[in-house]
Order: C-alpha cells, then structure tokens, then sequence
C-alpha cells in the first residue's frame, strides 16, 4: 500500500561543482536568480517571484554531484508521519525529524531514494518576502520541476510512486515497447518530478517557470544574445503543454526555461502515452531543432558520484 501523497510542492535542487564561481556567476548574472545568502563556497539562489527563500543551492566540491531534492509537506505533523511510513517501509534515512539551519529554517526528514539520492521534506520554512514578476522581465518566476536520469526508471518511478504519494501524469515512449520518460506530480501542475531512462543514475535538467510566453522567449532571446548555446528550443511539449528552450550550465548540467505547464484536475485525469516517433509530441509547435541521439546524450550527464554517500548538508 502507497503513502497517501504528504507531499505538497517542490522546493529546491542542491548541486555541487568544482567550478563554482563560474557557475555562481551563471545562475545569477545570466540565468536571472537572486542569491540571497551564501557562505565560503555555498550559495542560496532565489527565483524572484518564487516565496522559496532559495530554488538553487550551488556548492563548491572536487567532483560534480547533485547533493539534494526538497519538496515541501504542509505542517510538521506531516513530516513526522512521512517519517514514521518510510521508517516502517525500510527506507534508510539520512536523519529523522529535525529542524534545519538552511536559510528560513524549517522542519524536515531527509532520506535515501532507491537509487540513493538524498531526498529532504520539510515544512515550516518562513516564506521569503518575493515579488510580482513585472510584464516583459526574462527571470524565472520559480522551478517549475527537476527530472533525473535512472538506469532502472520503472523501478525508481514505482519507488516514487509507493513510498512519496507521486502521481503518474503522462508518459512518453520510442515505440510501443520501450518507455523513456514519466512524468509525476505532488500537486495539481503536470509535472514536479520525473524520471528519464539513462545510463546511469545522473541528475537530468531543472525548468525554471516565466510569468509568460512573452517572457520565456525575451529569456531564450537574451541568452541566445548572451552567446549561451541552446541545446534544444525553442519549443512546446505536448506532455505538460509546456514551452521549452534547453541550455547547458558551466558543469553541463541541463537547464530550461519553460512556461504555461499545464494545471490538472486530479479528478479526471487518465495518464497518457505518447510516443516521440511523432515529432509533435516532442514539439508541438514544430519550431525546435531536432532533438537527436546527440543532443540527449548531453543531458545524461556525468555518473553521479553520490549515491548512498550521504554529501555534507
């Protein structure tokens, strides 16, 4: 028997590089994040419009790895339950209940998915004051939702699935027989999270939610202006109807500005399957350039060296 979803957002993805300050100056003077506080080697980014008090939290290491994925739950209870079902479920965790010392603090379990990567829920993180984002301005309103890659991805979606309380969105094939990415949700936007069959387990790309399609393509245009390569975009998904423009960040981890990701109604939907055979359901539009073997391979991304190490938090 699944947990009943405790879940009720995404919060923020943690990444470590050696290249630090190349990235720090990526995400803020280029990307359009707001650091809000840092400490020798760690930096807390902000997205404008998001009340997150940080969506990106960068951290200097010899070797790349993604070091955490937060979600948020809705009061303490609910993480002390989410707790106690994991722990009777047999899954490890990295610390039980405590409060946190991050930026706005909080309240929080973080635990090892089946793949070994550092999950953390928390609740009572004070709200960072944020603002409207204005018309026409290219930053990100907030993430939008955080895929990895899985080399066993039906495994790590049921894992999701019956452990966190996820629901299956859509999903989306090569063929009739061979499945290569899901899309889950913990609320009623189409997507939080999802898993991409890869290699090897590997953090896969971040989106970053625009007030607007006005926005997300003065976004695309000034990174474009920026001299910043665009892996793939601009385009329109049909899972998720979502805009897309993909880049690479200086650790070549993937990056998107998106907008318009669908809203559900969790009493009517029925998972779809959509096979990227048809080039409209990668790009609705038809205005993306071709996504190839190529141009997937770069989201693969490195081995992640973290599994079942817990990284300094």
């Amino acid at each position: 028997m699944g947990n009943t979803s405790l879940i009720t957002h995404l919060r923020h993805v943690d990444i470590a590089m050696p290249n630090f300050a190349e990235q720090r100056r990526f995400y803020t003077e280029l990307w359009g994040l707001t650091e809000t506080a840092s400490d020798t080697g760690v930096s807390f980014l902000a997205a404008e419009g998001s009340p997150e008090q940080y969506v990106v939290r960068l951290r200097r290491d010899a070797r790349k790895r993604t070091d955490l994925l937060a979600f948020g739950a809705a009061a303490a209870p609910d993480v002390d339950t989410l707790a106690a079902q994991l722990i009777s479920q047999g899954v490890q965790l990295v610390h039980e209940p405590k409060l946190l010392d991050t930026p706005g603090g909080g309240y929080a379990v973080r635990f090892f998915d089946n793949e070994g990567r550092v999950v953390e829920v928390s609740a009572d993180v004070t709200p960072r004051r944020h603002r409207k984002i204005e018309a026409r301005e290219p930053v990100p309103v907030r993430l939008s939702h955080v895929l990895m890659n899985s080399p066993t991805p039906e495994a790590t979606v049921a894992w999701y699935i019956e452990h966190l309380g996820f629901r299956l969105s859509d999903t989306m094939c090569l063929g009739s027989d061979r499945e290569i990415m899901w899309f889950l949700r913990c609320n009623n936007f189409h997507h939080s999270f999802g898993i991409v069959r890869g290699p090897h387990a590997a953090f896969h790309h971040a989106s970053f939610e625009m007030r607007g399609i006005d926005e997300y393509m003065r976004g695309t245009g000034r990174m474009r202006r920026l001299g910043i390569e665009r892996l793939w975009g601009p385009g329109r998904h049909r899972a998720g109807d979502n805009s897309f423009s993909y880049y690479l960040d200086p650790a070549g981890n993937t990056v998107e500005y998106t907008t318009e990701l669908e809203i559900l109604d969790e009493d009517t939907w029925h998972p779809h399957i959509y096979d990227l055979r048809d080039p409209a359901n990668a790009d609705q539009w038809g205005t993306a350039n071709d996504m190839d073997e190529f141009i997937a391979a770069k989201s693969h991304n490195d081995i992640d060296p973290g599994l079942f190490v817990a990284p300094p938090l």
